[in-house]
């Protein structure tokens, strides 16, 4: 069994309350498991950054479907990736928003440049990676 190591983690009043509401109302027995689970998160979403090797996973992005260009340069993306595209699903969000869910595997440092290219574009609003080594 692995040694247990204490330390302290001071919070703003307000991000502490709203940590506490939420940890009780998904069923947390303690803060304790709460903030380990947090952090292996955390910790998982980073390594990404830096490993090598087979990964796998998921880009969501949301984007403006009426930035001129943009569909298509999306597509153009994908496509010259093709080799790490799996699957892609379009949800349309809004009049203007739309969500993609691009499903990846493949090396990390081309799933990064992927990543990276999608979200440099003008329209783009936000992309979320998230992936785990295989």
């Amino acid at each position: 069994m692995s040694k247990i190591i204490r330390v302290g983690v001071t919070f703003p009043p307000d991000l502490l309350k709203e940590f506490d509401e939420i940890i009780h109302e998904m069923g947390y027995e303690s803060r304790s498991k709460a903030i380990q689970d947090a952090v292996r998160m955390y910790v998982s979403e980073r390594k990404w950054l830096k490993e090598e090797g087979n990964q796998t996973g998921v880009l969501l992005m949301v984007y403006d479907h009426e930035a001129r260009g943009l569909e298509h340069e999306l597509t153009e993306a994908q496509h010259h990736h093709s080799n790490l595209v799996s699957s892609t699903l379009h949800i349309h969000l809004s009049e203007r928003d739309c969500l993609e869910a691009i499903a990846v595997k493949g090396k990390a440092s081309e799933i990064r440049k992927l990543s990276d290219e999608l979200t440099t574009k003008r329209g783009v609003k936000i992309l979320k990676a998230m992936i785990v080594s295989v």
